[in-house]
């Protein structure tokens, strides 16, 4: 039985966020949308309120609205028609606030959805779902009558996240899909090619799929696991059907979420060379994609040859791809390989080009030249502003806002897309429990308080940034359980200050609206979680909770052991493997218990490797070496590592340490003669010991 109106009226009088643009902090909506009107009266919702839908954009909304509520528990309403309905509108005179506006209106008698368009119609259904999901679903709601005006800041809210470092399931982006939608963000940038990876079918090149979708991991734990059923090594990797694409694209489009592909090129090639060697510069000696992470030298050759293939994937591409977007890499593309090859250098001089950055140039007007004609336009990291661009080519700026404000003052179009804000490879958190990453920490709170317009350009120019993009490279990112927690809920920050009116924003009050989502996101299925927070036990530090000797480059690795299942992460400075625990308390004697692994050193930093500073063993197998207070002193302690030389997991090596007492900052440093593989510590415990004669 149906509670009274009146209890859900007192119930809902007592928790519901009001409409209010001046009152913002109350908003229940995210993103805070541009404008809340607060009016006279209530509209109670229950399982018998129509939603009216005619035409097949007011459909399409309405059904998704509906699908949302089934899935949220909350009422669950059905398509019909009648007095105090739930209305879908489309009308041609919304259209002057653009495609993706709406106007919510909540009166004592119905709702009413107006937009010009599909998207517009959509994002007021996600909204009004919102509304209805602020607290525990009854089988009535009431709601305070109201109106909404909104629309978008930025015409590109964007996600890129990278398949061809490590592979995920179509499933998954479809939840990823599935997440962008209820945060109104609009842009799938999908990472599909690269050195350790290629990931789409493309039918007139079997290899690429073939060879180069495979590879082994790097280590000693992947050269050693072999798969029953073939007795090879294990391979890992996969691969997008031109089936599943299909398939993909058409799920976001109901969701009105673009996908922009992304086929890398000149650079970050050798999966593609692998599977092609005549793609290369000659001589060509890959033969499977690398397992290695960093900058690799792999060029495409710029030959006739290649620019036929290039567009023979092309065509495919855009056959798959109906968005208006091409992306075509152009980053770290290091011209060594063309310089040292007198075919390239002749090639050079036949166009009368004056060095390397000018062949790449030409190179990426010729495929924007060709998308052109396929009615796409190109889009390329800020390196392709280091010479001329089509004219109708799309900046994504990576390296800081500098590429999107030099973009926009030069009349091309842009997108604001800087490391380190945007980019979700960086850790969200401290935590050791925190999937594995960068070893910078990048907070919901710090993308939530990044301003994405360039205050330099005018008013012109700010018509060029089309709009703002996170990325999420994979290289450490290995399960899809660890991707979600890199992108959410940052995510919703992105979402905010793409979408939301360029006013300032207040951080707790976001906090609470971005609970509220995540709560509705918990009750779709779609739980996130950042990596809680581990309490320190007795006086044992996790590696992310000592502090690094330097940050020179910190990443926070995954062990390459156990082949399956979970992995211990480490934070580490690859030029500088120091750690020093602060503070210790020591009695004397001291029981010192240390967990270390080794990880794979498969990376490719150039002539940084030169500069990691060893220390000499003492013993054939290296030691690990503690020094108090300093860490260029004397040891004070040293561990050998004898016990931990053959094994791929974790390893505890433990030993009494005398003569401290107090409190001490403690320095750990191994020896060794190599840097492959990489000692690393995962936790240290210090506890009282007994002393013994």
């Amino acid at each position: 039985m149906n509670r009274p109106f009146n209890r859900v009226a007192a119930f809902c009088v007592a928790v519901f966020i009001a409409f209010s643009r001046s009152a913002a902090a109350q908003s229940a909506l995210l993103p805070l949308p541009a404008q809340e009107q607060i009016g006279d009266g209530w509209f109670a919702v229950s399982a018998a309120t129509p939603v009216d839908a005619a035409s097949a954009d007011e459909t399409a909304a309405a059904d998704y609205f509906i699908t949302l509520l089934r899935q949220s528990g909350a009422p669950s309403l059905s398509p019909g028609q009648g007095p105090h309905a739930i209305r879908f509108i489309e009308e041609s005179s919304a259209s002057g606030a653009g495609p993706e506006a709406y106007r919510l209106q909540i009166a004592p008698d119905g709702i009413s959805i107006r937009a010009a368009g599909a998207a517009g119609l959509f994002y007021g259904g996600i909204s009004l779902w919102q509304l209805l999901t602020t607290r525990p679903a009854g089988k009535r709601i009431a709601l305070k009558a109201g109106t909404i005006l909104d629309s978008p800041r930025f015409a590109w809210r964007g996600l890129m996240i990278d398949s061809a470092r490590h592979f995920q399931s179509p499933d998954l982006i479809k939840q990823i899909i599935d997440r962008m939608a209820i945060h109104k963000l609009n842009t799938l940038h999908w990472h599909l090619t690269d050195d350790q990876g290629w990931r789409i079918e493309i039918r007139r090149y079997p290899r690429l799929t073939g060879i180069g979708a495979w590879r082994v991991p790097a280590g000693a734990a992947a050269a050693a696991d072999f798969d029953p059923a073939s007795g090879q090594v294990r391979k890992i990797g996969g691969f997008y059907s031109q089936d599943d694409i299909r398939d993909i694209v058409a799920y976001a489009a109901l969701r009105h979420v673009t996908i922009v592909p992304e086929i890398e090129m000149p650079g970050h090639a050798t999966a593609a060379i692998a599977a092609y060697p005549e793609l290369g510069v000659a001589p060509v000696e890959i033969t499977t994609p690398s397992s290695d992470w960093g900058v690799h030298d792999s060029l495409f050759d710029p030959s006739e040859f290649t620019f036929g293939f290039l567009q023979g994937v092309l065509d495919e591409v855009t056959d798959l791809f109906p968005g208006p977007f091409i992306h075509v890499g152009g980053d770290e593309a290091v011209k060594d390989q063309w310089r040292g090859s007198p075919a390239v250098q002749a090639r050079l001089r036949q166009l009368g080009l004056a060095d390397e950055t000018a062949l790449q140039s030409a190179f990426i007007g010729r495929i924007g030249d060709y998308l052109r004609r396929k009615g796409r336009r190109l889009v390329g990291w800020d390196e392709i502003l280091e010479g001329d661009i089509p004219a109708d080519a799309v900046v994504m700026s990576w390296r800081g806002s500098d590429g999107a404000r030099a973009a926009a003052q030069s009349g091309h179009d842009t997108v604001l897309s800087p490391w380190p804000w945007l980019y979700f490879d960086n850790r969200p958190s401290a935590s050791p429990k925190g999937p594995p990453g960068r070893g910078r920490i990048v907070t919901t709170r710090d993308v939530y308080r990044w301003s994405p317009m360039p205050a330099e350009l005018t008013p012109e120019q700010r018509r060029h940034v089309l709009g703002v993009q996170a990325n999420l490279w994979t290289e450490h990112v290995r399960t899809e359980r660890q991707l979600i927690q890199m992108a959410f809920p940052r995510a919703a920050a992105l979402a905010e200050i793409a979408w939301s009116p360029a006013v300032p924003h207040d951080w707790r009050e976001f906090r609470a609206r971005l609970g509220l989502q995540q709560e509705r996101s918990r009750r779709l299925g779609l739980a996130e979680d950042e990596g809680s927070a581990t309490p320190n036990s007795g006086a044992r530090r996790f590696s992310q909770q000592l502090r690094l000797c330097s940050d020179k480059l910190a990443l926070s690795l995954e062990d390459d052991a156990p082949p399956l299942g979970p992995r211990a992460t480490f934070l580490v400075d690859l030029l500088d493997p120091c750690w020093i625990y602060p503070d210790a308390p020591l009695a004397d004697p001291t029981r010192l218990t240390v967990s270390v692994g080794q990880v794979p050193f498969n990376f490719r930093i150039g002539t940084d490797r030169d500069k990691i500073h060893l220390l000499p063993p003492a013993g054939r197998d290296g030691e690990l070496q503690i020094r108090a207070d300093r860490c260029d002193g004397t040891p004070i302690l040293s561990l050998p590592l004898t016990a931990a030389i053959g094994n791929q997991a974790l390893t505890r090596l433990s030993a009494p340490l005398r003569g401290l007492r107090g409190r001490h900052d403690l320095c750990f440093r191994f020896t060794g003669d190599k840097i492959d593989p990489l000692w690393v510590i995962n936790w240290i415990e210090l506890a009282p010991a007994r002393s013994t004669p």
